[in-house]
């Protein structure tokens, strides 16, 4: 009697198995990938130092819009540690990841499993999702200035009193506005003037900068009270006390005072640098192009510059220094 049509398949299926064959093989290598939806690249989130992310989906945008039944999430971290519910990361029910007060040592890479059906009497697929999480930070906006001085003899002790009453009085004027005057560089030059003879010079150079602090308090919660506009403020202030020494010589019927500010001397640079470790690549990150984000492995910033440098012996996030 011949075999029912069942039967045979069943024979003929470990007929097949028994032998090796390589088209049973290649049925359950296409059986399996039917079942698996590979992962796209990876996707470069940045989240800004000491704050709150956005919510890293666990699901492509098309899944987002879809029904899916019995989904199950699973987060890997750099290193392929799982993620569990703490302090600084949370998974959402919806399977996104939400991280508290990111700090520098959590960039990385990121891995998400997703496990669903899409419907009921489906077979259950597979997706595997990476993203790239980088800390990054506002830069370090200060404005640095120099000015001249007509100055007493360079050896004197009363250029070196004027120096700190000069800077103590820049500081008073910028404390309200959550500002700090710096001094970079004070020197005492002996300058020959145009159809005139030697003068005694002071050369000041000073920044002028946020007093922020990332892990503090702001200042004031205020949009209008934000650090550019805190520091244009200061910048405004300076520029006017400069103005008002220049108006009172003007006045002045007396001689001239032994030292006194050089008409015309000040000079300012709008500067926007990175701290260390941090650097901006327009080309790298492109949706983020004005952000300092944390130098990838490979790379470092060693001082408050631009960009990150090639470095293959630093192996972190974050690298100051080529080790």
């Amino acid at each position: 009697m011949e075999a029912s049509a069942p039967g045979r398949a069943r024979r003929g299926w470990r007929r097949a198995r028994a032998a090796g064959s390589p088209l049973s093989r290649a049925a359950v290598v296409l059986v399996v990938s039917a079942l698996v939806l590979w992962a796209p690249p990876s996707v470069k989130v940045y989240v800004m130092l000491h704050q709150k992310s956005p919510h890293v989906l666990c699901v492509t945008q098309r899944l987002r819009n879809s029904e899916l039944v019995d989904p199950s999430f699973q987060w890997h971290g750099p290193k392929g540690k799982i993620i569990s519910e703490n302090s600084t990361a949370q998974i959402t029910s919806t399977g996104s990841l939400v991280f508290q007060n990111f700090e520098e040592s959590m960039s990385g890479v990121y891995t998400c499993f997703l496990e669903y059906k899409p419907t009921v009497e489906e077979v259950i697929k597979n997706l595997q999702l990476k993203y790239v999480v980088y800390a990054y930070r506002e830069p370090h906006y200060y404005y640095q200035f120099t000015a001249r001085y007509h100055a007493a003899p360079c050896n004197s002790i009363y250029n070196i009193s004027f120096e700190k009453k000069l800077l103590q009085i820049l500081s008073k004027l910028v404390l309200d506005l959550s500002c700090e005057v710096s001094l970079l560089k004070s020197e005492c030059h002996r300058v020959k003037m145009q159809r005139a003879g030697l003068q005694n010079e002071l050369f000041f150079t000073f920044s002028v900068s946020s007093l922020d602090t990332e892990k503090g308090p702001k200042p004031c919660a205020d949009h209008s009270c934000e650090s550019s506009k805190r520091l244009s403020k200061a910048k405004n202030l300076i520029e006017r006390f400069f103005n008002q020494q220049v108006e009172v010589l003007g006045r002045r019927a007396e001689p001239l005072p032994e030292i006194y500010y050089i008409e015309g001397t000040l000079q300012m640079v709008w500067i926007n640098r990175c701290f260390p470790g941090y650097g901006m690549n327009i080309l790298k990150h492109p949706r983020c192009p004005e952000c300092c984000v944390i130098c990838s492995p490979g790379s470092y910033n060693s001082r408050d510059g631009i960009h990150c440098l090639q470095c293959n012996s630093s192996l972190v996030f974050g690298a100051k220094a080529c080790l």
